[in-house]
């Protein structure tokens, strides 16, 4: 039988980790519509062919981000909705997606 102190000792672990992934969550960004149309809002794409963004690495997207801002990554519908983006915005999206878990609902 375990004591309540063990499973106190056992669980407190997790609530710490899952305290300090709340903590450092960033903002929801102003700009996530943007996005959120084809890769969601928690990064799992809405249709097949979309990339996920969800649990990306925040560098790769924000040079990802730049670089289909300034043409130079073509694709047109990217040029498109990253051409209205300031790299604060850029910054923020990145940050977000690449804090939601890979296998977030839709």
């Amino acid at each position: 039988m375990i004591r309540w102190p063990t499973l106190a000792a056992l669980a407190l672990p997790a609530l710490l980790e899952a305290a300090v992934a709340r903590a450092e969550a960033p903002a929801k960004p102003a700009r996530l519509g943007l996005c959120a149309a084809c890769h969601g809002e928690n990064g799992i794409a809405t249709a097949p062919g979309i990339p996920n963004l969800a649990a990306q690495n925040r560098e790769y997207l924000v040079a990802a981000l730049r670089q289909y801002r300034s043409g130079e990554r073509p694709a047109q519908a990217m040029r498109a909705v990253s051409g209205s983006l300031s790299n604060t915005d850029i910054d923020a999206l990145a940050a977000w997606y690449a804090a939601q878990a890979a296998g977030a609902a839709r």
